[in-house]
């Protein structure tokens, strides 16, 4: 196995995929010759020509509304938004025909689109391009919404993605594209989608989160060196969010802590938190915490890094629920 970051690792899982399916086609702006803004896609273009991996304009509402069509004719297209911030015209696309198309045919046609985007803060990028809006997408029935928090969770989730019938808008924490490195798997792998991953056993407090946040959590385990005993899930995918597996944790521990980038008010958060007092309640032995984003648009470079979630916010709530 190749030691990867998640830029290389989504590489791979794009270049086996177009070779694995000839209808596997990508669009998106710069995302041929440059290889993306990111370099996301780099070498694809040379690899397999502009006829599969075709460089568009500047109108999300354009590449979305063709990624669509190219979808209901036969074709898997993975459409490429330089920034989540930049996806909302093409979100129009998306609530209006994408989500609704399995439903608006009675299961004549599904749209078998992935729509990937760098998403979320910490790298003293400019407005519209920090965003941390997974819970809008994710409120809109018709769509997956999956978010990787490894090289290794990136390429399997991706795979899976391309190959789902149905539209998945999948967010990339840039935050991480090339801080973590790990073993990837070289053939063919594929994570299902809609199944958290248990990343560490423990007894005594549920530490729930995804992204570029799971990376935080894991720093602010580091401080807590062992004090307790947490075990910590990856959702992977915001929806269908695994329910199963959280409630499961929370009727052991009897306590959660859920950690989110987005705004606080309205997130993902705020949903678990409801299905745990719905369905766990009474094996609770401490009010859950979470640990999110400020309801505000986040600030510029200098303030960026106060209003996202850090590792002594994680700790702080870890040792509140521990004390109650």
């Amino acid at each position: 196995m190749a030691i990867l970051n998640m830029v290389q690792a989504i590489n791979l899982a794009l270049r086996q995929e177009m070779e694995r399916d000839e209808k596997v086609v990508l669009l998106g702006q710069d995302i041929g010759i440059n290889g993306g803004v990111f370099r996301v896609t780099d070498g694809l273009w040379k690899q397999f020509g502009d006829s599969r991996v075709m460089d568009t304009p500047l109108a999300e509402a354009g590449i979305i509304g063709t990624s669509i069509g190219l979808a209901m004719t036969g074709f898997k297209p993975v459409a490429e938004i330089q920034f989540d911030g930049f996806f909302y015209p093409g979100f129009d696309q998306v609530i209006s025909h994408a989500a609704r198309m399995r439903n608006r045919t009675r299961g004549v046609l599904t749209c078998p689109l992935v729509v990937r985007m760098p998403y979320g803060g910490g790298v003293r990028a400019l407005e519209h391009h920090s965003e941390s809006m997974e819970a809008i997408f994710a409120h809109t029935p018709g769509i997956k919404v999956v978010i990787p928090s490894t090289p290794r969770e990136a390429k399997g989730l991706l795979a899976s993605a391309i190959r789902d019938p149905d539209p998945v808008v999948f967010l990339e924490p840039k935050r991480i594209y090339r801080a973590i490195k790990e073993e990837v798997p070289d053939g063919e792998f594929l994570i299902p989608i809609g199944k958290a991953n248990i990343v560490k056993q423990g007894n005594q407090v549920t530490l729930v989160s995804y992204g570029a946040m799971l990376w935080v959590c894991q720093k602010a385990l580091e401080q807590l060196k062992g004090k307790y005993s947490v075990e910590v899930i990856d959702l992977r995918t915001v929806s269908p969010l695994d329910s199963d597996t959280i409630l499961s944790s929370v009727k052991k521990t009897g306590r959660c802590v859920i950690v989110q980038e987005g705004p606080r008010s309205f997130g993902v958060a705020a949903e678990i938190i409801a299905q745990i007092n719905e369905k766990a309640l009474f094996e609770l032995q401490a009010p859950v915490e979470r640990v999110t984003g400020h309801d505000i648009i986040l600030p510029y470079y200098k303030n960026e890094l106060n209003c996202i979630p850090s590792e002594e916010r994680i700790v702080f709530a870890v040792e509140k629920v521990m004390k109650d």
